[in-house]
């Protein structure tokens, strides 16, 4: 009767040592770079792992077309490319920090959307 209560206790202790490492992990996530490209190259934007956008790069050829209409569609692409690929980081982040917890696989899933709804509401 009592025999799932040792593993409910020691579940719990795993979880008390998951928040100082997930921050650890963040911490980690903000020296970490991604770059977003959109057209080409054309466009590059420059991210941390922790969703700041560091910098931009516009092709000069675009620059010296003034060619605004382009540029204009290829930012939004471009910063995409790189809040995906710094979500795919912080995926991995949690993954890394749970992956000692025994987890149902469906588990892991509303793990996953909660991340995506999360990463959504902030931006």
């Amino acid at each position: 009767m009592f025999k799932g209560i040792g593993n409910i206790a020691s579940l719990m202790k795993q979880a008390r040592t998951m928040g100082p490492r997930m921050q650890e992990q963040m911490e980690q996530l903000k020296t970490i770079q991604v770059c977003g490209v959109s057209g080409g190259g054309m466009v590059k934007v420059h991210a941390d792992g922790g969703g700041q956008i560091l910098r931009i790069e516009i092709d000069p050829v675009l620059e010296e077309k003034k060619d605004l209409e382009m540029i204009r569609d290829l930012l939004p692409a471009a910063i995409n490319d790189a809040l995906e690929k710094q979500q795919q980081l912080r995926m991995e982040a949690m993954q890394a920090v749970t992956e000692d917890l025994p987890i149902p696989g469906n588990m892991q899933d509303m793990l996953k959307q909660l991340m995506g709804e999360a990463d959504e509401e902030i931006g």
